[in-house]
C-alpha cells in the first residue's frame, strides 16, 4: 500500500514531466510576466500565430526543423514560459527545454486558447 501511495504522489505532482517544469494557469502566467527577465515562447505554427500572440512572446514554431537550435539560443538561466494552442505541444517542448539545460520552465496548461478564452489580451501581428 505504501508503494502505491508513493507512485500516486509522484505522478500526481508532475514528476513524470521533470523537476524543472511547472504547469501553470493564466493567473500564474500573468504574475510571472511581471518579471521582465521571463522569456515567453509561443511554439504555434504561423497560421495559428496569425490569430494573435501573448504580448512579448518569442515565436518559434515547434514543427520548424530548426526548433531546437533556435530555442537553444535563448538564455537557459532565465525563467522561461512556453505555450502552444491547447497545451499538448508545449508539454513536449518543455521536455526539449529540460534536455537543453533550461533550469526554470513554466508550461501554460490551457495554452493560447485558454488564455484568449478567459479574455486575456492578445497582440495581432
Amino acid at each position: 500500500m505504501r508503494l502505491l501511495w508513493i507512485a500516486i504522489i509522484a505522478f500526481g505532482c508532475g514528476a513524470s514531466e521533470g523537476l524543472q517544469v511547472e504547469r501553470i494557469g493564466n493567473k500564474e502566467l500573468i504574475q510571472l510576466l511581471k518579471n521582465e527577465e521571463v522569456q515567453l515562447i509561443d511554439i504555434r505554427t504561423p497560421e495559428e500565430v496569425s490569430f494573435g500572440i501573448i504580448d512579448k512572446a518569442i515565436v518559434i514554431d515547434f514543427y520548424d526543423p530548426k526548433f531546437e537550435s533556435k530555442v537553444n539560443m535563448l538564455s537557459k538561466d532565465k525563467p522561461t514560459a512556453i505555450y502552444c494552442a491547447a497545451g499538448g505541444r508545449s508539454a513536449k517542448a518543455s521536455q526539449t527545454l529540460v534536455s537543453l539545460g533550461f533550469t526554470e520552465i513554466y508550461d501554460l496548461k490551457a495554452g493560447f486558447r485558454g488564455w484568449r478564452g478567459e479574455g486575456n489580451p492578445v497582440v495581432v501581428q
